[in-house]
C-alpha cells in the first residue's frame, strides 16, 4: 500500500509529515512511500534523501497522491486539494474539525476516513503516538527563545564590576507541554520562573523544574487530570489574583489554546498597562485569538512600550526537529494501525477509534457529528483536546480541558 506525502500548503508552514529515516522504517516494513518533489526542503530533508531511503519522487501533489491508499500531512488538506485525492483514501494528521468544515464536507463526499493526531487518546500506550506533546514540546522551547530574544534585558544574573545585574522574572501560564518546556528553556537561559495553573497536579511538574508554583485560590481539576472549565466568576478572580503577578514580570508566557475553540483570554489590556515598560508577553496561543487581548497572530505589537509577541504556527519555526519528532508519531501509528505494510485499523482499538474523524465518508467524531450529522458518535477514547498543534500543546491555564502535565 502506498503512503503519499504532499508538501505543506498552509501559509508559513515548514514542516513535512516525513522524515528520510522513518520512511526508510517504513519501506522496511512493506510500504511503498512516495513524497513530493521538495516537501522536505524548508526543513532541511532533500529529495536525495528521500531516494536514499526507498521512497519515490513525484513532481507534484497530484502526482504523489495518485494510487495512494494513505495520505500523512501535518495539516488538513486544503478544500482545493482534495478533488485530487483518491475515492475511499485515508488521511492522517492533525485535522481540526472545526476550522476544516468544507474541507470535512468534501473527504465525506469521497467516503474517506481521516484520523486526526488532536483526538488521539491521552493513555499511557499512546504516548508514543503523541504528536500534540511532541509539537507542544518545540512551541514551549521557542517560546522561552522568542521571550530572551524580545526582552532588553539579560536573563541570567550577572555580577560585574560595573554592578549586579538582577536576573529576570519570567511568569509562564498553563503548566502542561509547552509550558514545562518553557519554564525548563527560562530556567537555562538563568531566569527566576514562576508557574500557574488551575490544576493542582502540575504544581509538582512546575517545581521539579525549578519553578515558584503559584497558588492564586481558584482550582478547577476535573477528570482524568484534565482541568475543568472556570466559571465567568471564576475566570474573574483568576484575573484578578494574576493582575499584581503580570504586573511584576518581565517575561509572560501564556499556552493555553484548545483547537477548534477560541483560545481564553489570561491577560486583559488593564494587565498589560500593569506591566512594566520594556516587558514582553508571548503568546502562544496566538493562531486561536490569543490568550492576551491585545496579541495579533504573526506579530508583535508595541503597547506603551510592552512588547506582546503573538507567535504564528511555533513548531514551524523549528522544522527539523519538529519534523523528526512529528514523523515518529506517524511511524508509531501505523506500526499499530498498519504493522504490515497494508492499512488494516482495528476499530476495537480505543487509541484507532478515538482519533477517527470520518469513516468511510460518514461523521463519527461528535464534533464531526455536530457539523455533519447522520454519522455514529461515540468512537471510544478519552480525547485530549489540545494542541500543535495547531499548534500544538493544551495547557489549561484557563481551565478548558489542558492536555499536558503529565504527558512531558
Amino acid at each position: 500500500m502506498q503512503v503519499a506525502v504532499p508538501t505543506e500548503t498552509r501559509p508559513g508552514e515548514r514542516r513535512v509529515a516525513l522524515t528520510p529515516d522513518v520512511v526508510k522504517k517504513l519501506v522496511g516494513g512493506g510500504w511503498e512511500v512516495c513524497i513530493q518533489a521538495g516537501a522536505g526542503a524548508e526543513a532541511a530533508f532533500g529529495d536525495a534523501a528521500y531516494k536514499e531511503a526507498g521512497a519515490s519522487i513525484a513532481p507534484d501533489a497530484a502526482a504523489t497522491v495518485t494510487g495512494a491508499v494513505l495520505v500523512v500531512q501535518v495539516n488538513a488538506p486544503a478544500p482545493e486539494d482534495v478533488g485530487r485525492l483518491p475515492d475511499g483514501v485515508s488521511i492522517l494528521s492533525f485535522f481540526g474539525v472545526a476550522q476544516s468544515e468544507e474541507t470535512l464536507r468534501a473527504l465525506a463526499a469521497k467516503g474517506a476516513t481521516v484520523f486526526s493526531f488532536d483526538l488521539l487518546p491521552r493513555i499511557s500506550r499512546a504516548q508514543g503516538m503523541d504528536a500534540l506533546s511532541s509539537q507542544a514540546t518545540v512551541s514551549g522551547y521557542r517560546a522561552g527563545l522568542s521571550a530572551a530574544e524580545h526582552l532588553a534585558k539579560f536573563f541570567p544574573m550577572f555580577m560585574t564590576a560595573a554592578g549586579t545585574v538582577p536576573p529576570a522574572k519570567v511568569l509562564v501560564m498553563g503548566v502542561g507541554v509547552a509550558g514545562l518546556q518553557a519554564i525548563a528553556t527560562a530556567r537555562r537561559l538563568g531566569a527566576v520562573v514562576k508557574a500557574y495553573d488551575v490544576r493542582a497536579a502540575a504544581k509538582e511538574e512546575a517545581e521539579s523544574l525549578g519553578a515558584t508554583f503559584l497558588d492564586l485560590g481558584v482550582s478547577a481539576e476535573g477528570a482524568g487530570g484534565y482541568a475543568r472549565e472556570l466559571s465567568p466568576e471564576e475566570l474573574e478572580r483568576q484575573r484578578a489574583a494574576l493582575a499584581d503577578e503580570v504586573g511584576r514580570s518581565d517575561v509572560v508566557i501564556t499556552t493555553a489554546a484548545v483547537p477548534g475553540r477560541q483560545a481564553p483570554v489570561l491577560v486583559t489590556a488593564s494587565m498589560v498597562d500593569g506591566m512594566a515598560e520594556g516587558a514582553v508577553i508571548v503568546d502562544m496561543a496566538a493562531d486561536q485569538g490569543g490568550n492576551c487581548e491585545l496579541t495579533k497572530v504573526g506579530d508583535v505589537v508595541d503597547h506603551n512600550g510592552v512588547h506582546i509577541v503573538g507567535m504564528d504556527n511555533p513548531p514551524s519555526g523549528m522544522p527539523t526537529h519538529a519534523s523528526f519528532l512529528f514523523a515518529r508519531n506517524v511511524a508509531n501509528v501505523l506500526g499499530l494501525m498498519g504493522p504490515e505494510g497494508a492499512l488494516t485499523p482495528d476499530w476495537d482499538d480505543e487509541i484507532v477509534a478515538g482519533m477517527c474523524v470520518l469513516r468511510d465518508g460518514k461523521a463519527v467524531a461528535p464534533a464531526a457529528v455536530e457539523l455533519l450529522g447522520g454519522g455514529t458518535s461515540g468512537t471510544g477514547g478519552t480525547s485530549g483536546t489540545s494542541g500543535a498543534g495547531g499548534t500544538d500543546g493544551t495547557d489549561g491555564a484557563d481551565g478548558t480541558d489542558g492536555t499536558g502535565g503529565a504527558q512531558t
